[in-house]
């Protein structure tokens, strides 16, 4: 199955509020693959220009029950290592989403992500990886169907919002995928772009942002208009050039990149 997470491709021409409000309403993350197409991904590329495949899926305007959370708790935050040609990243694994984290480790440390390609890259966007299929995969296979066999319970929290360097799990979309359970192994990392007041008014009525998260998006960047659609479990804290980078490849069908960019992923030991 895809994961993806909703694109911007297919919303060109459309007033910014115009474009969220689409994003907002009508996307779903399919693997963050599309919505329809049973695909686990960070957003659909909107090729048909329906929006309607990747981060919220299509027709994902329901109310999805939340179910209640734990406190998050307290204690050091595990560090891994993502290193690509382009440079290597630095991130964090929230405490708050235990389930993510603990999958993330487990496969990290017996090398599952090692080569596997950053298979989805949407400038502005995101770049999503993760997909087991993708690695040694010939240039014209389509990638963003594959995965362990399980998925993960949506640990969707307000405290973890989608800013540039987020990392969170790709799903299918809302239709085939109420609880919003995450894939195994697919993730994406947020690039986004700068919000101002105004574009991140129709996010911030739904999501009930914080001062210090408006000011992130404001400063920062992100794509807010995936806040609670899917679980952010980590964050890049050192290495963001590295997304812009690799978010500046040249792309071709299926928002793959035209050379590969492979990962390599271990688990660092907290000091």
């Amino acid at each position: 199955m895809f994961a993806n997470v909703p694109t911007l491709r297919g919303l060109r021409g459309l007033t910014t509020h115009s474009r969220l409000c689409l994003l907002v309403a009508g996307l779903l993350m399919t693997g963050l693959a599309g919505c329809g197409s049973g695909a686990d991904s960070a957003a659909d590329s909107g090729e048909s220009g329906t929006g309607t495949s990747g981060l919220y899926g299509s027709g994902a305007t329901a109310e999805v029950p939340k179910p209640a959370l734990p406190p998050i708790p307290e204690g050091p935050e595990t560090l891994v290592e993502i290193t690509t040609d382009y440079g290597t990243m630095t991130a964090k694994l929230y405490n708050g989403t235990p389930k993510h984290r603990e999958n993330f480790i487990k496969l990290a440390s017996k090398g599952y992500y090692d080569d596997l390609l950053f298979h989805r890259v949407i400038a502005g966007f995101m770049i999503q990886g993760g997909d087991p299929d993708s690695r040694g995969a010939a240039p014209s296979v389509q990638l963003g169907q594959g995965g362990p066999e399980y998925k993960i319970p949506a640990e969707i929290r307000p405290e973890y919002v989608h800013k540039k360097g987020a990392l969170a799990a790709a799903r299918m979309g809302d239709q085939i995928n109420p609880e919003r359970a995450s894939s195994g192994s697919q993730f994406y990392i947020v690039q986004g772009t700068l919000h101002t007041p105004q574009s991140l008014g129709p996010m911030e009525a739904q999501n009930g942002y914080t001062g210090a998260q408006k000011e992130t998006y404001f400063s920062v960047g992100g794509t807010p208009q995936l806040d609670g659609g899917y679980t952010v479990f980590g964050e890049v804290i050192d290495g963001l050039d590295v997304i812009d980078k690799i978010a500046a490849v040249q792309t071709g069908a299926g928002d793959r990149p035209a050379k590969d960019v492979k990962m390599k992923v271990r688990v660092l030991d907290n000091e």
